[in-house]
């Protein structure tokens, strides 16, 4: 019998056909799921990834407030193009403390997967507050009440306790102190400095809107906007890749 006339099987018996269904669906569930029982994480470790700090987190939070993600996605595909244009691909573990990721190819805006240092915090502001003065055919719209707005640090210590019931491995230190890290972080004189740092690897420390005062929405997303894809060393990520 040849192929073509085995095929009819399925074809002129619907009860084949539904078993032959049902099969090809248990051997793909059994690939798939079957991992997820002896797999710790789908996730692999890469180093330099860390929880956000908390002015970063609350800037994070103004992000997902005002809807960016709409315009912008932070995910770099590995096509030839993307990644010349914007730099290596995105890693899932970059978005492992993401709720919700912003994982996305919604692209009215550029992708901000990579914008960590490509702009200075001068250039943000005047961006933020009007982007028609940076890019005139812009269509964003502007966002000057964050820099008459600050943080309110009496809440941020919930944000992430709420963060840690997620998975996010925040320390019990680290929640304690979140109020402190708050002002610190825009702070470069501040005495808790250098516990800051430590419990916050690479974290970047300056006035990030360039007022004096408290921590405004202005400094926390330009913060947030600054350590985007700053955190891994893709040079090592890809030594280390090639020798696996």
């Amino acid at each position: 019998m040849s192929l073509w006339n085995r095929h009819k099987i399925f074809e002129k018996n619907s009860i084949v056909l539904i078993v032959g269904i049902l099969v090809v669906i248990a051997i793909g569930g059994l690939v798939e799921i079957a991992p997820l029982f002896y797999l710790k994480s789908t996730i692999e470790a890469v180093d330099g990834v860390r929880p956000y700090t908390p002015l970063e987190l609350a800037g994070r939070n103004i992000y997902v407030r005002e809807g960016c993600y709409l315009c912008h996605s932070q995910m770099i595909r590995p096509l030839r193009d993307e990644v010349e244009r914007s730099g290596h691909y995105s890693l899932a573990a970059e978005s492992m403390y993401d709720h919700p990721f912003q994982w996305g190819s919604k692209r009215t805006g550029p992708d901000l997967a990579r914008v960590g240092g490509k702009y200075s915090d001068d250039w943000h502001v005047t961006h933020l507050i009007d982007p028609r003065s940076i890019v005139p055919q812009s269509v964003m719209p502007g966002y000057p009440v964050l820099a008459k707005t600050e943080i309110d640090p009496s809440d941020i210590a919930a944000h992430l306790r709420t963060s840690r019931a997620v998975g996010v491995p925040y320390t019990d230190e680290q929640i304690a102190s979140a109020a402190a890290d708050l002002k610190a972080q825009t702070d470069p004189d501040n005495p808790g400095l250098d516990a800051f740092q430590k419990r916050y690897p690479k974290a970047l420390v300056r006035n990030f809107d360039g007022k004096a005062g408290n921590p405004t929405e202005l400094d926390a997303l330009i913060a947030y906007l600054q350590m985007l894809g700053t955190l891994v060393d893709f040079k090592l990520y890809n030594e280390k890749a090639n020798l696996r």
